[in-house]
């Protein structure tokens, strides 16, 4: 595993590349971060300033950004930026090509100390999860040891969205704390999600 970042920026004609976070405040080294270099034309949806636990708000901030983009998305979604997008999705606009659900909170069960509490996720609207069949190509990024899930809840959960699962072994929450960091497979699986449109379409 490597820290390094890429040196490559990608120019080809490709949909807008919209990041969706998790919770946390702005982490320069996190891959999604990083991810954001790569492509010439990445928006990330900003952090919330007030009511940051709000599903409602989150969801907002979500679809803003996106309806902002004039043409095709694909979205990067990191731990509960996975959820919100889950949730966005039941009122999905826009073009969506795809979208890359990397290693998605379980945000119906208890999380480690630190992060919010059940009754905070329950105030803030966040649970159910959504479990409709998402209206768009997916990629559920799946690690074996995530403390925010269970592999088999990530594993119910790609099957109910209609995802294709991909294993990427034992990776922690694949963010900073774990050694992610700059994390080459996240380019690798959008430019996937763009074949698969790019195949249907054909």
């Amino acid at each position: 595993m490597t820290n390094e970042e890429s040196t490559m920026t990608v120019t080809a004609d490709v949909p807008t590349v919209v990041i969706v976070p998790g919770l946390r405040d702005h982490v320069a080294e996190h891959w999604q971060t990083l991810l954001a270099r790569q492509f010439d034309n990445a928006r990330t949806v900003p952090p919330l300033e007030h009511d940051r636990l709000s599903r409602a708000h989150q969801v907002e901030a979500l679809d803003e950004v996106v309806r902002s983009v004039a043409g095709p998305v694909v979205l990067v979604a990191h731990s509960a930026g996975v959820i919100t997008t889950v949730h966005w999705a039941q009122q999905a606009s826009g073009e969506i090509y795809g979208a890359l659900l990397a290693t998605p909170a379980d945000l119906e069960l208890p999380l480690p100390e630190g992060y919010p509490t059940s009754a905070e996720l329950d105030a803030g609207g966040w649970n159910p999860i959504p479990r409709q069949r998402l209206p768009f190509p997916s990629i559920v990024a799946a690690s074996s040891n995530d403390p925010l899930a269970s592999h088999r809840r990530v594993t119910e959960l790609a099957e109910a969205w209609g995802s294709r699962l991909v294993e990427l072994g034992a990776v922690g929450h694949l963010n900073p704390a774990h050694g992610y960091g700059y994390w080459p497979r996240a380019e690798e699986l959008v430019l996937d999600l763009i074949g698969m449109r790019a195949r249907v379409a054909s």
